[in-house]
């Protein structure tokens, strides 16, 4: 099979008029440039004059946004993006590559393309951050000093911590994993694929740490639920989702709403299991449970690895001391201003950020400008009130064709983009559009600071 053709053609979703699909594909467009609007950057005549040292460690996306950021809003400043990973991945499309609707080739770009003129890329890991010292040091043994730092380094992703478990196994003996890298999202859909052919026992879970995308998971046993009815192996196979606590999705009306869709699908729903163990040769999973160890057998698993925060930080003084988010090494920072509590100079953004909510791509976007503008106020001599509400946002695709657009915040308040236009709780094709199609340009245009 060609896996690259979208899998979708021929859908019913596909046959809307198409006056009617122009004009929700301009929704769409302009909609995914609605929800990218956030504080704007200063133009050159306002910007900020400085010789203030920046380093920021790590040049994902939240690196890279807020590196465009602030050389747009600086003059003179030394920014210097300390990673040692030349390609740049875009993350919001491994589901994509692992549902066989895109190449692998569509969620890889390079670092180096989004770099900022004037900001020095320092292709290397961090190996240790000492903000008492003021200053990081790189695996070389180099050590860059610093005014502020950035701390925007993501997470780690720890196969290892499941016994048995080796990214190896990722596209073998039925092991598929989304999350690894976009050479392992397509092995998963070859995996996930061969599976739907057939029929057979579908496991799916969700790690016990903090996670990305926390509708991934959810989205990929959707997914593979509609590819089993689509190929007429619905009756001759089990879905069994397996929830790490009590719920399905953090905020209670949308974990609700996933409840009685997977109701609806026959999608078999198991609470409070954690994956502790998988026997590859015998495709036998094991989870933990209140009342102790359960072994599920499998034909397809999709592995979602415990999270944490990257070694050198978890060795540094910057995690949470106490608290939900010690264990896992997240960064102590202040969840509306994004400042460390402890290091006034110090700022996390993104995934490694020890926040409530929202370790996503629409996150960065609310959190980078945020972070970003306190910075550039206290190098000016002012201070900033911009605030960080905990907006994150979750295309859930719910089958081809079709998706929710959940956004959320901090309070788990619904805060949709186009109240009125597009529902969150309810399944669209122009919500799977924007998914699909809008949002990677948008991203495009974060990196560059711009959105």
């Amino acid at each position: 099979m060609n896996h690259h053709k979208n899998p979708i053609q021929g859908d019913k979703a596909m046959d809307q008029p198409l006056n009617r699909r122009r004009a929700l594909l301009t929704l769409g467009a302009a909609g995914a440039a609605g929800i990218a609007l956030t504080p704007g950057i200063a133009n050159a005549a306002n910007k900020v004059k400085t010789t203030a040292r920046i380093v920021i460690a790590g040049a994902g996306a939240a690196g890279l946004a807020a590196a465009s950021r602030l050389s747009e809003a600086l003059d003179g400043a030394k920014i210097t993006l300390i990673d040692a990973r030349k390609e740049h991945f875009y993350q919001p499309g491994f589901t994509l590559v692992g549902s066989g609707i895109k190449p692998a080739g569509y969620v890889v770009s390079t670092t180096a393309e989004y770099v900022p003129a004037g900001v020095e890329l320092v292709q290397e890991r961090v190996a240790e951050f000492d903000p008492e010292g003021k200053k990081v040091v790189t695996e070389s043994g180099q050590a860059h000093a610093y005014d502020f730092l950035v701390v925007a380094t993501g997470m780690k992703l720890e196969y290892g911590l499941i016994e048995g478990m080796e990214e190896d196994l990722i596209g073998k003996n039925g092991i598929g994993s989304i999350y690894h890298s976009p050479a392992k999202a397509e092995a998963t859909w070859q995996a996930m694929s061969a599976f739907a052919d057939k029929g057979g026992r579908g496991v799916f879970l969700r790690p016990g740490t903090e996670m990305k995308c926390a509708g991934a998971p959810l989205k990929y046993t959707f997914i593979t639920d509609d590819y089993l009815s689509r190929r007429g192996q619905r009756s001759k196979a089990e879905v069994v989702y397996n929830s790490n606590n009590k719920a399905l999705f953090s905020v209670p009306i949308v974990s609700e709403k996933v409840r009685m869709l997977f109701q609806e699908r026959g999608i078999q729903v198991n609470y409070e299991r954690v994956l502790k163990a998988i026997d590859p040769g015998k495709r036998i999973a094991t989870f933990n449970t209140p009342a102790g160890t359960e072994e599920q057998g499998f034909d397809f698993i999709h592995v979602i690895p415990p999270m944490r925060a990257p070694e050198p930080i978890r060795n540094s003084p910057l995690p949470w001391q106490t608290g939900a988010w010690a264990a896992e090494g997240w960064l102590e920072v202040d969840k509306g201003t994004l400042r460390h509590v402890r290091y006034r100079n110090v700022f996390g953004v993104g995934d490694i950020a020890g926040v409530p909510k929202g370790k996503t791509a629409a996150s960065v976007k609310w959190q980078v400008p945020v972070a970003v503008d306190h910075i550039v106020a206290e190098i000016a001599g002012k201070t900033s009130d911009a605030l960080y509400t905990g907006y994150t946002s979750c295309p859930l695709i719910t089958r081809l064709g079709r998706a929710m657009l959940v956004e959320f915040d901090y309070q788990n308040n619904l805060v949709p983009s186009f109240p009125g236009v597009i529902a969150p709780l309810e399944e669209l094709w122009i919500s799977w559009v924007m998914k699909t199609m809008a949002l990677k340009p948008t991203y495009i245009s974060m990196l560059r600071g711009r959105a």
